[in-house]
């Protein structure tokens, strides 16, 4: 038999046609079919977005036939960077210049602390599932063209925000309104464009002012600012100390009252520019107008500006920042005192009421008819560690809950202090921003570049305290969406109108036309407004998007 003659195997090429080319071009996405499979199953749990023009060009470039090896060799060793930037682009943490600008600020975190934030990345139960995404990936890859059904995927998900506008349905749930839920950027429903919105707002709030009377001479008090940083609303409930006792002794009790800020720095500006309008994050930057200033104006009014902290403020420079708003009162030292707590810098963190306690010796031995203390406090900071105490050896999110039982308790007992010893003060207890104890789909627990309404709606408290201040009415619960002006309206009421006295007070009588301030937050990379009962959000130069539910 000729070898001509034997029988062709099944499959094989006809030995006369010519062989193809071992280069020659082939469009498959490969292994990175998985790729796009894992950020499709992200996008459906709503864990990251997903940028439609980005994706099916990075799928097009990867698709694209390229006869010279060489060329895709270089365009294996470029996919892979390209494909980890597109994958954070389309995720929800903060732009990458805005993640390099506080480089610095973040090598100065402690090992340990660095540890916990990226442990806070892995969530386990979404590993698993792309774990056995990955399984099946393999086995279906035997038998099913995956890469064409994955740009099918692809394709479907580019047309869905399409789709949805066509049918009229959205992507996220509206805020359910109530009678208690704050107002609405602008007009209610009105559909003007964010951007212009957010412009808008800040020119009807620079004309916004309140004015401090010169306090009257018969019945001197002090005012005592507390700022605490890291506690929202949404922080009280999940450490389940939204009923502690401290917070049915105020006088006053905002619920949905707007720090508009997430980050220390920007929170003690404005609180200290809070007899002004809300400003852009930008203009907190620059010099305020005259009689914006909070400690200079109650300085004017008669009271001695006084300053404390329980920190050396050094961190991003925060002390500068207090000092530069006009208060120039001397930071008392601590030295001496009890430092229960490490920073996240491993700084010591020195106990409240031990700070309290010094100031308040110190202010019953001043000659001073009024004083107006500021006092600054980090014990709840994401990344503190407890030294000596209740939740000591514990993490940081841990040991969150008794390091707040002992602030609220040592807030009580600073108080009590005041009371019993006869003196009169109007006590304001409020803190910077939140310490997002739970994260959110936007972004992990203890992160926060975007400024939530969980993160930014803390809890306001102004008590007056004094052996001739006579509550004749109930406590006061304000509902409605407020900032750091309608506490300066409150506490000039308190000062035209000394609550002290044998007639006593209403609380009502300070809470005529109090301002109100629609919800906006800003950071330096992010901002969200609520309009027509929605939270939108935006990220650098991105679009408006919406963030989603938020209950009240």
């Amino acid at each position: 038999m000729k070898r001509d003659d034997l029988p062709t195997a099944p499959g094989n090429l006809d030995a006369s046609a010519p062989a193809a080319p071992v280069d020659a071009p082939r469009m498959a996405l490969g292994a990175w079919s998985f790729y796009f499979l894992a950020k499709l199953m992200l996008v459906w749990r709503d864990l990251i977005g997903f940028h439609a023009l980005e994706n099916l060009g990075f799928a097009a470039f990867l698709l694209l036939p390229l006869r010279s090896p060489r060329l895709r060799r270089a365009r294996k060793l470029a996919a892979v960077p390209l494909g980890i930037a597109l994958l954070y682009y389309d995720s929800w943490l903060p732009p990458l210049a805005r993640v390099l600008s506080q480089a610095a600020l973040v090598s100065s975190f402690s090992s340990n602390y660095l540890l916990d934030l990226a442990g806070r990345f892995l969530h386990w139960p979404t590993l698993a599932a792309l774990g056995v995404a990955f399984l099946l990936y393999l086995i279906a890859d035997r038998y099913l063209r995956v890469g064409v059904l994955v740009l099918a995927a692809l394709l479907v998900q580019a047309l869905m925000p399409a789709l949805q506008r066509k049918d009229g349905t959205g992507g996220s749930e509206a805020v359910v309104a109530s009678a208690s839920s704050p107002a609405a950027l602008g007009n209610a429903g009105n559909a003007g464009n964010p951007d212009e919105l957010l412009q808008a707002f800040h020119a009807a709030e620079s004309q916004r002012r309140v004015n401090f009377p010169r306090a009257a001479d018969d019945k001197p008090f002090d005012i005592i600012i507390l700022q605490i940083c890291s506690l929202s609303w949404d922080d009280l409930q999940m450490a389940g100390l939204d009923k502690h006792p401290l917070w049915s002794s105020f006088d006053f009790l905002f619920t949905h009252f707007n720090s508009a800020a997430s980050y220390s720095g920007p929170a003690a500006i404005r609180i200290n520019r809070a007899t002004c309008g809300q400003q852009s994050h930008q203009a907190l930057y620059q010099a305020a107008p005259e009689g914006c200033y909070l400690m200079p104006a109650l300085k004017q009014a008669g009271f001695e500006p006084n300053f404390a902290m329980n920190h050396d403020g050094r961190f991003d420079e925060f002390l500068a920042q207090v000092k530069a708003q006009g208060l120039s009162a001397p930071l008392m030292p601590i030295n001496g005192l009890p430092a229960p707590l490490r920073g996240f810098d491993n700084l010591p963190i020195y106990d409240d009421y031990g700070v309290l306690a010094r100031w308040f010796d110190q202010r019953r031995q001043s000659e001073a008819q009024r004083v107006a203390l500021f006092y600054n406090t980090i014990s709840l900071h994401d990344g503190n560690k407890v030294v000596s105490g209740p939740g000591a050896n514990q993490g940081s999110r841990d040991s969150y809950k008794p390091r707040l039982e002992k602030l609220l308790n040592d807030l009580n007992a600073f108080m009590d202090q005041i009371r019993a010893s006869g003196r009169r003060a109007v006590v304001v207890v409020v803190p910077e921003h939140g310490a997002a104890l739970r994260g959110d789909k936007f972004q992990i627990a203890g992160l926060r570049e975007i400024p939530t309404p969980l993160v930014t709606r803390v809890p306001v408290g102004i008590r007056v305290i004094g052996p001739d201040a006579q509550r004749r009415d109930g406590a006061a619960r304000i509902d409605e969406s407020v900032s750091y002006l309608a506490m300066s309206h409150i506490l000039a009421g308190l000062v035209r109108n000394s609550p002290y006295g044998s007639n006593g007070f209403a609380a009502t009588d300070y809470l005529e036309s109090l301002p109100s301030t629609p919800f906006v937050a800003e950071n330096e990379a992010s901002a969200m407004i609520e309009r027509g009962g929605r939270y939108l959000m935006k990220q650098g130069a991105g679009e408006w998007k919406e963030y989603g539910r938020v209950e009240p």
